[in-house]
C-alpha cells in the first residue's frame, strides 16, 4: 500500500549545528511512491530495487551542497605573477532545477592574482564540483564559482565561461540535439576593461 506523505513528517533541512540533514528513507519512499503514481509496479524484479538506487544516486549528484567552499580555497600558495591563471575545459555535470534533468558540459576558469597567491589547480576543480553537484541553473552556477573565486582568493580579476549541453532541451520538449548553452561571470579587472576581457577570453578558447 502506497501511502501519502503528510505535511506534518516534513521534517526541517538543517539540524541544530546546520548542518544538512537528509532523510534516506522518507526520499526512497517518495520515488517509490513516484513510480507507483506513473502507473509502474514497484514490486516486480527490474524496479523493486529503483528507488533505492535512484536515492543513492541523487545523493551522489546532490553531494556539493555539503562542501565547504571556504575550506576548499583556503590553502593557497605564494607565487609572484603579472599573468592570468587559466585552467580549460573541467569537466561538468550538473543538474537543472527545473526538470532535474543533467546539463553536461566544460567550464573554464580564469584569474588574476591579487597578491601573489594562487591555489593548487586541482582547488578550481573541485570547487566546480562542490557547486555543479546540486540542483540549479547555469546562470546561477557561473556565477556562484566566480563570486566563490572573489571572497576566498580576493584576486584582481575572475573570469568564469562554462559551455554545456542541456538535456531537458535533448531528451524532451523541444528536442534540439546541437544547441551549446554559454555563459560567462566576470569580476573585478575584467568586469569593467572590455579589453583585458577580450584578450582573456581569446585564450580561454585558444584563439
Amino acid at each position: 500500500m502506497i501511502e501519502k506523505v503528510k505535511p506534518e513528517a516534513v521534517q526541517e533541512r538543517t539540524d541544530a549545528n546546520g548542518h544538512l540533514k537528509i532523510d534516506f528513507e522518507a526520499a526512497e519512499h517518495a520515488m517509490r511512491q513516484f513510480l507507483h503514481a506513473m502507473g509502474e509496479d514497484v514490486d516486480r524484479e527490474g524496479i523493486i530495487d529503483t528507488p533505492r538506487r535512484v536515492t543513492k544516486a541523487m545523493i551522489e549528484l546532490m553531494s556539493g551542497r555539503l562542501e565547504d567552499v571556504g575550506e576548499i580555497l583556503s590553502r593557497r600558495f605564494k607565487q609572484e605573477t603579472d599573468s592570468p591563471v587559466m585552467l580549460r575545459d573541467i569537466e561538468l555535470f550538473s543538474l537543472c532545477e527545473h526538470h532535474l534533468l543533467p546539463f553536461i558540459g566544460k567550464v573554464h576558469i580564469a584569474y588574476l592574482p591579487g597578491d601573489g597567491h594562487v591555489v593548487g589547480l586541482s582547488k578550481l576543480a573541485r570547487l566546480v564540483d562542490a557547486y555543479a553537484k546540486r540542483p540549479q541553473i547555469q546562470e546561477q552556477l557561473t556565477n556562484q564559482i566566480a563570486d566563490a573565486l572573489m571572497e576566498h582568493l580576493e584576486p584582481k580579476g575572475v573570469l568564469v565561461w562554462i559551455e554545456s549541453e542541456h538535456m531537458c532541451m535533448k531528451m524532451r520538449g523541444i528536442k534540439k540535439c546541437n544547441p551549446v548553452m554559454q555563459t560567462i561571470a566576470a569580476r573585478g579587472l575584467y568586469e569593467y576593461d572590455r579589453e583585458a576581457r577580450k584578450e582573456l577570453l581569446g585564450m580561454l578558447r585558444g584563439t
